[in-house]
């Protein structure tokens, strides 16, 4: 017998940002802090950015989501 894990507003939440259209296109979503830290934490959005391979930039105060397993390159 298999047990289902609830479904937790965090969960919800980042199913939101990955199904975006912009995170499916390979394109770019930002978050402020203030946000990331209320509803998940930032170890977990990094988790998250990790298991699917792209790249999180935090500048100033937003995290920016590069939605692309491709490498970058940070020019200036």
């Amino acid at each position: 017998m298999s047990y289902l894990r609830p479904i937790h507003r965090n969960d919800i939440w980042l199913d939101q940002i990955f199904s975006a259209k912009a995170a499916m296109r390979g394109g770019v979503i930002r978050r402020s802090k203030g946000d990331v830290e209320r509803k998940i934490g930032r170890s977990r959005l990094e988790l998250e950015v990790r298991k699917r391979g792209f790249h999180l930039v935090e500048a100033g105060d937003q995290f920016i989501i590069i939605c692309d397993r491709g490498e970058i390159r940070i020019v200036c």
